[in-house]
């Protein structure tokens, strides 16, 4: 009987200790952030000179603890600012079968240095459509969809949706 008993005490603590190895490793795994730094040129085709209409986008992401910051930066061919939006808010889930972050915007902020009329075209329609998701339902949700990636050169190509946004991103840190 006490042979039986120790050996029942052995396989619990033992068992205990995977159990508390695993949830670490869970842990320590879910929690790693996803950083990148994405880029994209934008034309806008209705313009009437040559020059006119092209800008420079950079966004950066960071996805970290269940939270996302999107941070769309915008530049005139001169390297000046032409606008900011910034995106704050929660992953709301993520799609393994697609690489795909999908995220609640809870809050956004837009850069007033520049007069909206002359922000790029895709600055208005992103500012634009999330701000019309905010008055219907006080939210705004994207996606991020890695659509081909190379870990070995941190490198992956993303989709950034409702924008409509494909743009090459070095990956600072990620789980792609």
């Amino acid at each position: 009987m006490a042979k039986w008993l120790k050996w029942t005490i052995n396989l619990t603590i033992l068992t205990a200790l995977i159990v508390a190895c695993g949830v670490i490793y869970l842990q320590s795994v879910s929690n790693k952030a996803v950083i990148l730094n994405c880029s994209s040129e934008l034309f806008d085709r209705h313009a009437q000179r040559a020059d006119d209409g092209k800008y420079y986008l950079l966004v950066d992401v960071l996805i970290s603890s269940g939270n996302a910051q999107i941070n769309y930066r915008y530049f005139n061919l001169d390297g000046s600012s032409a606008g900011t939006i910034l995106m704050q808010g929660e992953v709301q889930n993520m799609e393994l079968n697609r690489m795909a972050y999908n995220v609640s915007v809870k809050t956004k902020t837009e850069s007033d240095e520049v007069d909206k009329k002359h922000w790029p075209e895709h600055m208005k329609y992103l500012s634009y459509i999330s701000s019309l998701h905010f008055s219907e339902s006080g939210r705004h949700n994207l996606s991020i969809e890695v659509l081909d990636s190379d870990a070995s050169q941190d490198y992956a190509v993303v989709l950034f949706q409702p924008s409509n946004t494909v743009c090459g991103c070095r990956i600072v840190n990620s789980r792609i």
